[in-house]
Protein backbone atom coordinates (compact mmCIF):
# COMPACT_ATOMS: atom_id res chain seq x y z
CA UNK A 1 0.00 0.00 0.00
CA UNK A 2 1.50 3.49 -1.07
CA UNK A 3 0.81 5.99 1.66
CA UNK A 4 1.05 9.81 1.36
CA UNK A 5 0.99 12.90 3.51
CA UNK A 6 -0.30 16.08 2.46
CA UNK A 7 0.84 19.29 4.18
CA UNK A 8 -0.80 22.16 2.05
CA UNK A 9 -0.77 25.66 2.85
CA UNK A 10 -3.38 27.60 1.25
CA UNK A 11 -2.94 29.24 -2.60
CA UNK A 12 -3.74 32.43 -1.91
CA UNK A 13 -6.95 34.02 -2.99
CA UNK A 14 -7.90 30.37 -4.41
CA UNK A 15 -7.64 27.49 -2.41
CA UNK A 16 -7.95 26.92 1.38
CA UNK A 17 -5.24 25.06 3.05
CA UNK A 18 -7.84 21.89 3.53
CA UNK A 19 -9.31 22.75 0.05
CA UNK A 20 -5.64 22.15 -1.31
CA UNK A 21 -5.31 19.02 0.23
CA UNK A 22 -8.85 17.63 -0.53
CA UNK A 23 -7.46 18.05 -4.36
CA UNK A 24 -4.09 16.61 -3.81
CA UNK A 25 -6.25 13.16 -2.68
CA UNK A 26 -8.09 13.29 -5.41
CA UNK A 27 -5.49 13.70 -7.30
CA UNK A 28 -3.86 11.05 -6.05
CA UNK A 29 -6.31 8.71 -5.73
CA UNK A 30 -6.93 8.66 -9.48
CA UNK A 31 -3.20 6.85 -9.85
CA UNK A 32 -3.34 5.28 -6.63
CA UNK A 33 -6.79 3.98 -5.77
CA UNK A 34 -5.96 2.25 -2.75
CA UNK A 35 -3.44 4.80 -1.49
CA UNK A 36 -3.99 5.85 2.34
CA UNK A 37 -3.73 9.63 2.86
CA UNK A 38 -2.92 11.67 5.81
CA UNK A 39 -4.29 15.41 5.16
CA UNK A 40 -2.52 18.16 7.75
CA UNK A 41 -3.25 21.94 6.49
CA UNK A 42 -0.88 24.20 7.13
CA UNK A 43 -0.28 27.99 7.31
CA UNK A 44 2.14 30.20 7.87
CA UNK A 45 0.76 33.00 9.98
CA UNK A 46 -1.92 34.00 7.22
CA UNK A 47 -4.85 33.00 6.49
CA UNK A 48 -6.00 29.77 7.51
CA UNK A 49 -3.99 29.34 10.58
CA UNK A 50 -6.81 29.20 13.06
CA UNK A 51 -8.32 25.78 10.99
CA UNK A 52 -4.92 24.83 10.89
CA UNK A 53 -4.67 24.39 14.44
CA UNK A 54 -7.87 23.66 15.28
CA UNK A 55 -7.88 20.51 12.80
CA UNK A 56 -5.11 19.22 15.52
CA UNK A 57 -5.55 20.67 18.32
CA UNK A 58 -8.91 21.53 20.73
CA UNK A 59 -10.54 24.96 20.71
CA UNK A 60 -13.44 26.52 19.65
CA UNK A 61 -13.55 29.24 16.94
CA UNK A 62 -15.58 32.63 17.91
CA UNK A 63 -16.94 34.92 15.31
CA UNK A 64 -17.62 38.56 15.43
CA UNK A 65 -18.36 41.52 13.38
CA UNK A 66 -15.40 44.06 13.24
CA UNK A 67 -14.20 46.70 11.03
CA UNK A 68 -12.23 45.33 7.67
CA UNK A 69 -9.47 46.66 6.00
CA UNK A 70 -11.37 49.11 4.34
CA UNK A 71 -13.77 50.49 7.17
CA UNK A 72 -16.86 48.12 6.19
CA UNK A 73 -17.86 45.67 8.56
CA UNK A 74 -17.03 42.13 8.32
CA UNK A 75 -17.56 39.05 9.48
CA UNK A 76 -13.90 37.58 11.64
CA UNK A 77 -13.09 34.82 13.87
CA UNK A 78 -10.01 33.66 16.31
CA UNK A 79 -9.36 30.71 17.69
CA UNK A 80 -9.28 30.10 21.45
CA UNK A 81 -7.47 27.23 22.82
CA UNK A 82 -6.17 25.79 26.02
CA UNK A 83 -9.86 26.29 27.75
CA UNK A 84 -9.97 29.68 26.94
CA UNK A 85 -6.18 30.33 28.37
CA UNK A 86 -5.14 31.28 24.33
CA UNK A 87 -6.07 33.10 22.12
CA UNK A 88 -4.90 32.62 17.90
CA UNK A 89 -5.50 35.48 15.70
CA UNK A 90 -5.17 36.06 12.22
CA UNK A 91 -4.30 39.27 11.30
CA UNK A 92 -5.83 38.07 7.49
CA UNK A 93 -9.34 37.44 9.35
CA UNK A 94 -10.17 40.91 10.06
CA UNK A 95 -7.21 43.36 8.01
CA UNK A 96 -6.84 40.91 5.15
CA UNK A 97 -6.25 41.09 1.33
CA UNK A 98 -9.11 38.82 0.72
CA UNK A 99 -11.82 41.18 2.34
CA UNK A 100 -11.27 43.90 -0.28
CA UNK A 101 -11.87 43.65 -4.19
CA UNK A 102 -8.52 43.86 -5.59
CA UNK A 103 -9.27 47.45 -7.45
CA UNK A 104 -10.08 48.80 -3.98
CA UNK A 105 -7.28 47.88 -2.59
CA UNK A 106 -5.14 50.59 -1.31
CA UNK A 107 -2.65 49.98 1.64
CA UNK A 108 -2.36 53.65 2.58
CA UNK A 109 -5.72 54.01 3.64
CA UNK A 110 -5.65 49.76 4.98
CA UNK A 111 -6.44 49.33 8.32
CA UNK A 112 -5.30 46.59 11.05
CA UNK A 113 -8.44 48.22 13.39
CA UNK A 114 -10.11 45.18 12.93
CA UNK A 115 -7.63 42.88 14.10
CA UNK A 116 -6.95 45.01 17.65
CA UNK A 117 -11.02 44.66 17.82
CA UNK A 118 -10.37 40.86 18.04
CA UNK A 119 -7.56 41.03 20.69
CA UNK A 120 -9.93 43.29 22.42
CA UNK A 121 -12.70 40.60 22.30
CA UNK A 122 -10.04 38.28 23.36
CA UNK A 123 -9.10 39.83 26.29
CA UNK A 124 -12.56 40.32 27.53
CA UNK A 125 -13.16 36.59 27.57
CA UNK A 126 -10.10 36.56 29.72
CA UNK A 127 -7.43 35.36 27.63
CA UNK A 128 -4.22 35.13 28.98
CA UNK A 129 -1.80 34.82 26.06
CA UNK A 130 -2.24 35.96 22.48
CA UNK A 131 -0.17 34.98 19.52
CA UNK A 132 -1.11 37.18 16.38
CA UNK A 133 -0.73 35.94 12.86
CA UNK A 134 0.56 38.66 10.68
CA UNK A 135 0.54 36.87 6.99
CA UNK A 136 -1.90 37.53 4.45
CA UNK A 137 -2.91 41.41 5.61
CA UNK A 138 -4.13 44.09 3.23
CA UNK A 139 -2.62 47.13 5.50
CA UNK A 140 0.77 48.52 6.08
CA UNK A 141 -0.40 50.56 9.40
CA UNK A 142 2.26 48.52 10.95
CA UNK A 143 -0.34 48.05 13.78
CA UNK A 144 -1.52 51.53 14.67
CA UNK A 145 -5.71 50.49 13.48
CA UNK A 146 -4.93 47.76 15.95
CA UNK A 147 -3.67 49.93 18.73
CA UNK A 148 -6.04 52.49 18.03
CA UNK A 149 -9.01 49.66 18.49
CA UNK A 150 -6.84 48.98 22.17
CA UNK A 151 -7.30 52.69 22.93
CA UNK A 152 -4.65 54.50 21.83
CA UNK A 153 -4.52 57.64 20.15
CA UNK A 154 -2.33 59.25 17.12
CA UNK A 155 -2.47 62.55 16.14
CA UNK A 156 -0.90 65.18 14.35
CA UNK A 157 0.86 68.14 15.12
CA UNK A 158 -2.20 70.13 15.82
CA UNK A 159 -4.02 67.52 18.10
CA UNK A 160 -6.05 66.23 15.81
CA UNK A 161 -6.67 62.36 15.20
CA UNK A 162 -5.12 60.99 12.37
CA UNK A 163 -6.77 58.96 9.77
CA UNK A 164 -6.93 54.80 9.78
CA UNK A 165 -4.17 53.62 7.86
CA UNK A 166 -0.04 54.11 6.98
CA UNK A 167 -0.70 56.86 4.95
CA UNK A 168 -1.39 59.00 7.38
CA UNK A 169 1.27 58.08 9.36
CA UNK A 170 4.25 60.54 7.86
CA UNK A 171 1.56 63.46 9.96
CA UNK A 172 2.16 61.54 13.30
CA UNK A 173 3.21 64.14 16.49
Amino acid sequence: MVKFVLAADSFKESLSAKEACRAMVAGIKRVFPLAETVQVPMADGGEGTVDALLSCEPGEKVEKMVTGPDGRKVAASYGLFQGGESAVIEMAAASGLGLVDQEQRDPLTATTYGTGELVKDALKRGVKKIIVGLGGSATNDGGAGMAQALGVSFSDASGKELPFGGGSLGRLA
